[in-house]
């Protein structure tokens, strides 16, 4: 089955790097327009606009930061004068933060990953829902994370950040509803991404890494966005207030899988 967004305007937060780059790169193939956000290296935004515009795509860069909601209000405003609004989101923008026990951790570091994580995907849902809920259509899809559900030593942070996304993405579905908007959340477990080559390039620290996944391998961030590109279409229209674990098994805890 070829999943068709022919015409549909979808906005990807920190959509120049990592499973962001891969969900925009796979929304244009499936002929969706595609505005990539970025804060920094607007040159990698720029690239994959070029690169999709010489597909036959269209895409612009929109630079915001998420965790400022006037930023967030430009960014918006800057959709409806190129396209007249959005028909999908993903709340991809994130980062986990400087790792500390939460009794040694920084007040700023661990405000600056709610401020990103959390507070940057409401800014945006309210944003896209003003637009979506007079029109009535359009799909919010947020980037959790396994640690909404698995704690995470040293990262308190990013775990209550991703926890309530979750409660935040069945909140404002059960809210939308009415109006033909549907709100998801996609978990990604383990991914092979810049943000964890410290990981996934050190053998130890992969032999460790792999123990926690069934699958026994890292996911690819295409992995992730094949996934995203079915939750915001058609094929995916009675889903809806639920998080898509896209992990290999990670939170099927397989340290039991020889019993308790």
């Amino acid at each position: 089955m070829e999943i068709q967004l022919t015409g549909k305007r979808a906005l990807i937060t920190g959509g120049n790097s990592g499973i962001g780059a891969a969900i925009a790169t796979e929304l244009a193939k499936s002929g969706a327009r595609v505005a990539i956000n970025y804060v920094s290296h607007p040159e990698t935004a720029e690239q994959m606009v070029a690169d999709i515009q010489a597909s036959g795509g269209e895409a612009i860069a929109v630079e915001a930061d998420v965790s400022s909601y006037d930023s967030v209000g430009r960014m918006f405003t800057k959709l409806d004068d190129a396209w007249g609004g959005i028909d999908i989101l993903i709340n991809n923008a994130g980062i986990d933060g400087a790792k500390a026990d939460t009794w040694k951790a920084e007040i700023k570091d661990w405000e600056a990953v709610i401020a990103i994580n959390l507070m940057g995907s409401f800014y945006c849902a309210r944003q896209a829902l003003e637009r979506m809920i007079p029109q009535q259509s359009g799909v919010i899809l947020s980037t959790s994370s396994v640690h909404e559900v698995i704690a995470w030593t040293g990262h308190s942070a990013y775990t209550a950040s991703k926890a309530g996304l979750s409660m935040l993405t069945k909140t404002l579905a059960q809210e939308a509803a009415p109006y033909g908007v549907r709100v998801l959340a996609l978990a990604p477990g383990a991914v092979k991404t810049t943000i964890n080559k410290d990981v996934w390039s050190d053998q130890k620290g992969l032999a460790d890494l792999l123990e926690k996944i069934p699958l026994r391998r890292i996911g690819e961030p295409e992995e992730i966005a094949r996934m995203a590109v079915v939750l915001v279409s058609n094929t995916a229209s009675y889903v809806t207030g639920r998080t898509i674990f896209v992990d290999g098994g990670m939170t099927d805890y397989p340290d039991f899988a020889h019993g308790g």
